[in-house]
């Protein structure tokens, strides 16, 4: 009897320090997710659009590096596509002729921050120094309003957003991550793309990724020949009267 006792504390045990190792290496994951999402946050932001019609944006993060920048605008321009760019404040900084070109070409530009940095863990006085410091590096070359922000490493809290929104900006994410920054080939982006999007969606692409020019011959014109059109963001989602459901996506209230 103190054998078979033995054997069942034995597994118990066994299975207590596998039970534990489990949620410690979930936890772990969970909280990096967390770091990203905070899928539990009241305040979320505009991660796509419900339309009845089949707008979509795509939209380019400026942060490191210009050297596929102009390749990106002659394609949007061959395909008679606008765009929305999020510049971060040090890329506006450093390359003020291509923000202008990218303005002057018709390209809506939002903030992107001003250092990249993980804004969640950020007072709301840093908030405000770093959305208003972007905002007019951004405004100086363009000489018009910033209204969006993407936060960098899509982090974000219910702090992040509210200030945001207080300051006049709409927090913006995406639903289709081409995920260009990992070097995926043209046709891996452009696949990625176009499995993803729908009425609605935001495209998430980088200025500087190493195949995205490449990909997007081919991804404006089977999205065009698809029928959808493509608006800048600040056209396609509300800018009030709406609901934002648990997933990000942003309803309008009628009126």
């Amino acid at each position: 009897m103190r054998f078979f006792t033995f054997r069942i504390r034995t597994v118990v045990f066994a299975a207590a320090m596998l039970a534990a190792v489990a949620l410690a290496s979930f936890g772990a994951y969970a909280a990096d997710a967390a770091a990203v999402y905070w899928s539990a946050a009241r305040s979320l932001p505009v991660y796509s659009v419900e339309r009845t019609d089949s707008k979509i944006a795509i939209s380019f993060d400026c942060a490191w590096g210009d050297e596929y920048t102009a390749q990106i605008l002659s394609a949007l321009d061959a395909a008679n596509v606008r765009a929305t760019f999020f510049t971060v404040q040090f890329w506006a900084e450093k390359y003020p002729e291509h923000l202008k070109t990218i303005s002057e070409a018709g390209h809506e530009i939002g903030t992107h921050s001003a250092t990249h940095s993980y804004m969640s863990r950020l007072s709301e006085g840093e908030i405000r120094a770093e959305l208003t410091s972007s905002a007019e590096a951004i405004s100086s070359v363009t000489g018009k309003d910033v209204t969006l922000f993407r936060p960098p490493y899509g982090d974000y809290d219910d702090l992040l957003v509210d200030t945001a929104a207080d300051m006049g900006m709409l927090t913006v994410q995406w639903d289709v991550d081409s995920l260009d920054w990992k070097d995926l080939s043209a046709q891996e982006i452009a696949e990625r793309i176009l499995a993803q999007t729908k009425s609605g969606s935001i495209i998430l692409c980088h200025n500087n990724g190493l195949h995205t020019a490449e990909a997007l011959p081919i991804v404006l014109d089977a999205l065009k020949a698809r029928g959808f059109e493509f608006v800048p963001v600040g056209e396609l989602v509300y800018r009030e009267n709406f609901t934002i459901d648990r997933t990000g996506r942003q309803f309008s209230n009628g009126g």
